[in-house]
């Protein structure tokens, strides 16, 4: 049985989703050592997990390989500031669209948590008062009484079917004579 290509789309299964991350970082870590080793650079990944936890791996070490890339994009980024004045606007422009886009996930949240609050207020259970536990109450006793005379009742009706099939012998009628 051969391998078959994997479609790459998003797991919907969270497990399913984790246990596929797991599996697929240790592959990933391993291909950087190979690289590293083979071609003798230094690299650095880090991922974050489904859960949002950080792994990371490194050679010589993700703090070297870190602070190198960070030293070289800095000396590269003041370069870039002093010949582009829109910087700083497009910084701004870019803040504020994800503040839109934060704030527009906050009311999408307020809105399902209002809806589950409604929901939650229909399934109110209220405690009885005095006066409903004694109604209550005398509707058992009501329907207890009922259960014993149609018990009794049964009783009676098995009693007679006995009886008419097999009549006691022994017993005989009297006549008063006049």
């Amino acid at each position: 049985m051969g391998r078959r290509k994997i479609e790459i789309v998003m797991v919907k299964n969270p497990n399913t989703r984790q246990v596929t991350f797991s599996k697929r970082r240790t592959g990933l870590f391993k291909k950087a050592n190979e690289l590293s080793i083979l071609c003798g650079v230094e690299i650095a990944i880090v991922v974050f997990s489904p859960g949002n936890k950080p792994y990371s791996f490194g050679h010589p070490s993700v703090d070297v390989v870190a602070a190198k890339f960070l030293q070289q994009e800095s000396d590269s980024n003041d370069d870039a500031q002093e010949n582009n004045p829109f910087n700083e606007a497009a910084q701004i422009h870019t803040l504020n669209q994800q503040l839109c886009d934060v704030q527009a996930q906050i009311r999408e949240e307020e809105k399902k948590g209002a809806k589950l609050d409604e929901g939650l207020e229909q399934y109110q259970v209220t405690q009885p008062s005095q006066s409903q536990y004694k109604e209550l109450q005398d509707s058992f006793l009501k329907l207890q009484c009922r259960v014993k005379d149609c018990l009794d009742a049964i009783e009676v009706s098995e009693c007679m079917m006995l009886l008419r099939q097999e009549p006691v012998v022994g017993i005989t009628r009297r006549r008063r004579k006049n």
